[in-house]
């Protein structure tokens, strides 16, 4: 039986989407393709705030499928329009990592907004490890430049407290907790102004890159739309009354 991504709605506003590839959830051609469709589907929905990546088993994902890599090399650019589409996409997404951890697996853990781990994860900047290069711009963007070096330049497996020690990960949970943990974040997302959740996104994205000024011209126009929005009045009117504010995404 051939791999899955398994689209799971949790409600009407969080989908948890699960690598099913065992026995470590690589990602090869055909898979990225499946996840990429799986990506499609559920963000096409407007009512969408929030999305969840994880695995199933004992990994979370193995990267690109070694396997099936030819003598011309792995697809290295396909599996980097995988990364850009993640990373793209307009909700905010929680990476719930649950195992092994590895290679192209860390990367795509890497572009998501928030991650959370398992205390039996485990990551491994696997570059050096298979004569590549991998996750030398969004880690060091992460944790560091120092910690990162430590993590590409070795290739050593580092277990999830190195990985909240680093920041790497804001929370670690039981394995059986780990699900349930990450939905609840989901959730909580999901129940902010959806707009402003989106804005705050994209321009947090940016801001390493600029400079102030530049980071101004880009937010001070996003910060007008967000203060014409029903949703903004929506909030100042339920503060006054001292009541929680019903959010539209309008």
């Amino acid at each position: 039986m051939s791999g899955q991504v398994h689209v799971q709605p949790i409600s009407e506003a969080v989908v948890l989407l699960e690598i099913d590839n065992p026995p470590m959830n690589p990602l090869g051609v055909e898979m990225r393709q499946t996840f990429m469709d799986a990506l499609d589907r559920v963000e096409a929905n407007d009512a969408l705030r929030c999305l969840i990546v994880t695995g199933k088993g004992r990994a979370f994902c193995a990267g690109d499928d070694l396997k099936n890599v030819g003598p011309g090399g792995e697809d290295l650019a396909g599996f980097g329009r995988l990364l850009d589409r993640l990373e793209a996409t307009r909700v905010p997404v929680i990476a719930a990592v649950n195992g092994w951890c590895v290679g192209g697996g860390f990367e795509l853990a890497c572009c998501c907004d928030i991650r959370l781990a398992s205390t039996e994860a485990r990551f491994v900047c696997a570059g050096v490890n298979v004569g590549l290069m991998a996750s030398t711009y969004r880690l060091p963007r992460l944790i560091g430049v120092s910690r990162a070096k430590a993590m590409l330049l070795t290739g050593l497996p580092h277990d999830a407290e190195t990985a909240e020690r680093y920041g790497l990960v804001t929370g670690l949970h039981a394995p059986d907790d780990l699900r349930a943990a990450a939905i609840a974040l989901a959730e909580r997302i999901a129940s902010r102004a959806p707009l402003s959740v989106e804005a705050t996104k994209r321009t947090a994205n940016r801001a390493l890159d600029l400079s102030p000024e530049d980071w101004g011209a880009i937010a001070a126009p996003e910060l007008r739309v967000l203060r014409k929005s029903a949703d903004h009045h929506a909030a100042v009117a339920a503060f006054r009354e001292r009541k929680d504010p019903v959010f539209t995404r309008s």
